[in-house]
């Protein structure tokens, strides 16, 4: 505990320090200021359990005192106990009107002092243990959100390594892919904690893959017009897999799922949105999406050459793909390459 005690008396300053002390813990620090600046200062630097403060002083005044420390401590954290005349009924009124929580008149009486100063105590520590409660609820606030958003972050993994057994586009292609969405969400300036949603909704943008037929999914060759028609009804199929979860995560992941086939120009699918009409997640992942799986062998075709896979992205802006996410992506090669050496086929 620390009392700060400022007056410009020095008899003043040892009376109300030793009736303070008798009322306080020995361990308790009590430190005296014959100068208002002084006494200023020491508050600027240490946040005191109690002030009691005096009005007639040289340089400042009491209530300018009081005024300037609620700047720095709020009325109800740290005390204020203001000293005056019996005559100077207008300075305690101005006194409380500043942020003094209480005052006393001179001469000081002992037993008016005492349950005044216990009082103003009192104050402080249901403050500090208000204050202590509230930092441990908030503290448990953040873990059992960081455990929700671990869970959310597992359920989407295991999802995710359930369409690998069936996709041979999975594998380290969702991982790639997840790391160049958050790449580009990124460049586009959106927030921390938008662009790490994104990392870890995105690899679920295919999950609807799980209802399509494996004669299909797994064809070598070319699909025919009806089995196009049935390939492309994977990302409704995800959206309905996801839809309706109250995680803001697995909400994204649908979106995603939903929209990262549509086409700048309105030409995708499954329907025909066009431009800012796709959500800016879908636009995003169909860049990351598109560019992976034409660096990456399929059943049905080589991987292609970097230099012709980036080129497909440049010539697809404005049509295929959102302008501003295809630039934000060519703006980051370097670090696009990095990820395709840490993420590896196996």
């Amino acid at each position: 505990m620390a009392i700060a005690i400022v007056d410009d008396t020095p008899l003043n300053l040892t009376l109300i320090q030793a009736l303070v002390r008798k009322l306080t813990p020995p361990d308790t620090e009590i430190v005296t200021f014959s100068s208002p600046l002084e006494g200023l200062q020491w508050c600027s630097g240490n946040e005191p359990d109690l002030v009691i403060v005096d009005y007639m002083m040289p340089d400042l005044n009491g209530v300018e005192f009081i005024q300037t420390v609620r700047k720095l401590y709020p009325a109800d954290t740290v005390p204020i106990l203001m000293v005056t005349a019996a005559h100077e009924k207008e300075v305690r009124y101005e006194s409380l009107t500043a942020g003094a929580n209480d005052f006393l008149t001179k001469p000081i009486d002992r037993h008016e002092f005492d349950p005044r100063v216990r009082t103003m105590l009192a104050l402080r520590a249901s403050h500090q243990r208000l204050r202590t409660w509230n930092d441990d609820l908030r503290s448990a606030v953040v873990l059992k959100t960081a455990e929700i958003v671990a869970r959310e972050q597992e359920t989407i993994t295991r999802l995710a390594r359930a369409a690998e057994f069936r996709d041979p586009e999975t594998g380290a292609h969702i991982l790639r892919m997840a790391h160049y969405s958050r790449l580009i969400a990124r460049a586009l300036g959106l927030d921390t904690e938008t662009c790490e949603r994104i990392l870890t909704a995105a690899p679920m943008h295919d999950i609807g893959k799980v209802g399509t037929p494996d004669n299909i999914l797994l064809k070598p060759g070319r699909l025919t017009p009806d089995e196009l028609t049935i390939m492309r009804q994977h990302p409704r199929i995800g959206h309905d897999i996801l839809k309706g979860s109250s995680s803001p995560m697995i909400q994204m992941a649908a979106e995603i799922a939903l929209t990262h086939h549509e086409k700048f120009d309105g030409s995708g699918y499954p329907d025909g949105k066009a431009g800012e009409a796709i959500p800016l997640v879908g636009r995003i992942v169909a860049v990351a999406d598109v560019f992976d799986a034409l660096t990456s062998p399929r059943p049905y075709k080589p991987a292609w050459t970097l230099d012709a896979a980036f080129e497909f992205i440049r010539e697809g802006r404005g049509n295929h793909f959102d302008p501003v996410c295809v630039d934000a992506f060519l703006g980051l090669i370097p670090e696009i390459l990095d990820i395709r050496e840490r993420f590896k086929d196996e």
